[in-house]
């Protein structure tokens, strides 16, 4: 039994190291900040509608602390998606998986960068898909997770035993309970926006990250 919870830290820290290649940190200028997934190589960044909304100026710091400015691509605050870009080539970029695919009790991560932790890791199971009863219908889908995230955790990726991103964290609903935008989703918004395909105390209320 030991060798087996042994092979399981290692292969959830080798997802963990490799997942935090394509994780940001996007900051506004301000004293906000939150996190960011890097989409596509040349420098396509997914976060939340929320985490930009209203700012101007825009920083994107990458794993290895180098720190670019950021321009806002769209936006859509229904489904609390954003697209920014940095002027780089040659990102690291995340495998995607099939949000429409997960089911009750599988295994989630998601990472970020709770109260300015960088990189932190949460790990949970998913609870449903589709559009919770706390949520307007007119928001649309969302993944339910049984996990704590925490402001910080915002526009990072949620990503599944695979190190596949499936979604992008958004807000919390109660303790422990956590939604994100399924990357299906993104995909469309993308594909909608920049005509892009896809690359390779209790809380009673929504609380965004």
């Amino acid at each position: 039994m030991s060798n087996l919870w042994q092979q399981l830290n290692g292969d959830m820290s080798t997802i963990v190291e490799s997942v935090r290649r394509n994780l940001v940190q996007i900051s506004n200028g301000r004293r906000g900040a939150g996190a960011g997934t890097i989409w596509h190589a040349n420098g396509l960044i997914v976060t939340n509608a929320h985490v930009v909304a209203g700012h101007e100026t825009l920083k994107v710091t990458q794993p290895d602390g180098a720190t670019l400015p950021a321009r806002l691509l769209a936006t859509d605050p229904d489904h609390d998606v954003a697209a920014l870009a940095v002027d780089a080539n040659n990102l690291p970029t995340i495998v995607l998986g099939d949000s429409r695919q997960l089911q009750p009790g599988e295994w989630v991560l998601a990472l970020g960068h709770p109260w300015g932790v960088l990189g932190a890791v949460t790990a949970g199971i998913v609870i449903d898909t589709g559009t919770p009863l706390e949520i307007p219908p007119a928001r649309g889908e969302f993944i339910q997770v049984g996990l704590h995230l925490r402001p910080g955790h915002s526009g990072g990726p949620l990503v599944d035993v695979r190190g596949r991103l499936v979604g992008i964290n958004t807000m919390i609903t109660g303790p422990n309970v956590g939604l994100a935008v399924p990357v299906h989703i993104v995909k469309n918004f993308l594909r909608q926006a920049l005509g892009s395909p896809s690359p390779t105390p209790p809380v009673t209320e929504p609380v965004f990250l």
